[in-house]
């Protein structure tokens, strides 16, 4: 049995929470860039050179990417012959984001209950979905997720006569109803299958894929194409104010369900699209 102490996991989720609110992942940072380079609209070009912009400023002044520095969401691999020693794996992960949101003044965002809406003053607890798979290490995977475009996720129980259709539809009304309000361009990540809890997990854990990255099935393969290209030719550009740019990508991952359900969940990220992770 492999044990990490509980301090090493604390200063290490510390570092990946500072990094990951002010680092934009390389692959999104060149999307960016090239959609920029691609935009016919004045308005769609002028707010994509201001997010390369921002980005290079918060990477080289060590400032948020934004002022919504989320929920912090981890996606947890857990091997079985793996332990943390000395207080817990999930008591490690929430020091470290107590430490890391307010030693690198990130703000504050967690209230304690959703009707009486006091705030736990250090962005904790954090949302954890962790698994357990063969092996001895520690998969650690970071997504400060912002309230914008996590308000504009959606999630439904389609019947299974709805099938291929009624997925791509319900993913492209989410992203129309959304229009400007979740910050575009988006990454769209999608989750088809499982229950309905676990289909929206599959949609959260889609959105830590590399940008421009297939699923490896052709079928969802061509769908993650198909939807991209519909997203897009919806006309809604950067922040809403039109051009041909309104989505990065989509991803798709999906799970066995039950014989008389069709979950779909849609998890829609904003162009900072945050995530980072780490092994121990």
């Amino acid at each position: 049995m492999r044990t990490i102490a509980f301090d090493t996991l604390v200063e290490a989720v510390h570092d990946l929470v500072c990094r990951a609110t002010t680092e934009l992942p390389s692959d999104v940072l060149e999307r960016i860039e090239v959609m920029h380079a691609a935009e016919d609209s004045s308005p769609a070009r002028d707010i994509m050179g201001q997010i390369i912009e921002n980005a290079e400023i918060a990477r080289t002044d060590k400032l948020p990417l934004c002022q919504d520095t989320g929920i912090a969401v981890f996606l947890i691999d857990i091997g079985d012959d793996c332990r943390v020693d000395g207080g817990g794996l999930e008591a490690a992960i929430n020091e470290g984001v107590r430490r890391g949101y307010r030693e690198c003044a990130l703000r504050i965002s967690i209230v304690a209950d959703p009707f009486r809406r006091s705030n736990t003053g250090d962005n904790t607890p954090a949302v954890i979905h962790s698994r357990i798979v063969p092996g001895d290490r520690l998969d650690i995977n970071f997504c400060p997720k912002g309230g914008g475009c996590e308000n504009m996720s959606r999630l439904a129980m389609l019947t299974p006569g709805k099938g291929r259709q009624g997925v791509f539809d319900f993913v492209v009304e989410t992203v129309r109803i959304g229009g400007g309000r979740p910050c575009p361009p988006l990454v769209v990540g999608v989750g088809v299958g499982g229950s309905f809890e676990y289909s929206a997990v599959l949609a959260k854990r889609s959105l830590t894929r590399t940008i421009g990255v297939r699923n490896a099935d052709p079928f969802y393969c061509a769908l993650e194409e198909e939807l991209l290209q519909a997203i897009n030719e919806l006309g809604i550009g950067p922040m809403g104010l039109g051009g041909k740019t309104t989505a990065l990508d989509v991803f798709i991952e999906s799970a066995p369900c039950h014989i008389a359900s069709l979950p779909v969940a849609v998890n829609i990220q904003c162009h900072s699209a945050r995530h980072m992770a780490l092994s121990l």
